[in-house]
């Protein structure tokens, strides 16, 4: 008599139909990690860091982005940089930047703000208010910031100037957070890093901020 081997090879074929699911999980589970360990950066700022004027690519943002690659970062580089916003405008609109970020919740914030502020002459108070807002809501959600700085153009007066460049120490030395002294360092005041207009960067401008502030951004990413 022939032994009856159907429930032995059904149980056996049930095993490995279970572990051939298993590893297709696992396989799954490991693909979708591979995939969610990029890292996000949002650039909240205003025209400096939109690209005006600029071809596609050349923002600030954009550059950034490719500079942190070749580094060897797994990263993408969020441009929430919106033409003429002031620091105000800027956290009234910081729902709408978070949600462009997977998650809502960025892996580093770069804050840079304030420039409009200074051209337009208003108040530092008014500045400083709009300033703690976004490093208020970024500390609340645990997101590290680098906080970019601003300097007022002297034509504002003496007094304005005090005022205006000792906003951005004071919130880092506040908030804890790091700080790039000067967003245009190396840039403002030279004719041919500069649009036409004297105070948008060209896209060689672009790559000198890219290059001088990459190293702070790489390290603030690299040591989470």
């Amino acid at each position: 008599m022939r032994p009856d081997t159907s429930q032995r090879y059904g149980t056996f074929g049930r095993v490995v139909n279970f572990c051939a699911a298993f590893l297709l999980a696992a396989f799954c589970y490991a693909a979708t990690a591979a995939a969610d360990d990029t890292l996000d950066v949002l650039v909240l700022g205003d025209s400096l860091s939109a690209g005006y004027g600029l071809e596609p690519g050349q923002s600030f943002p954009a550059k950034l982005e490719k500079k942190l690659i070749a580094g060897g970062l797994k990263v993408k580089v969020h441009n929430a940089g919106v033409s003429g916003d002031t620091a105000s405008a800027g956290l009234s609109r910081l729902d709408w930047a978070l949600a462009g970020v997977p998650g809502g919740k960025p892996d580093l914030a770069i804050v840079e703000l304030g420039a409009n502020d200074a051209l337009r002459g208003i108040d530092p108070k008014v500045t400083i208010k709009a300033l703690s807002g976004i490093l208020d809501r970024f500390r609340k959600d645990g997101v590290p910031v680098l906080l970019a700085g601003m300097k007022s153009p002297p034509n504002m007066g003496s007094d304005y100037l005090k005022q205006f460049d000792a906003i951005y120490p004071d919130l880092a030395r506040k908030y804890g957070v790091a700080l790039y002294p000067f967003f245009l360092e190396g840039v403002a005041g030279i004719r041919k890093l500069n649009l036409p207009d004297g105070i948008h960067p060209t896209a060689e401008g672009i790559d000198v901020i890219v290059a001088r502030i990459t190293p702070m951004v790489h390290s603030l990413l690299t040591k989470q």
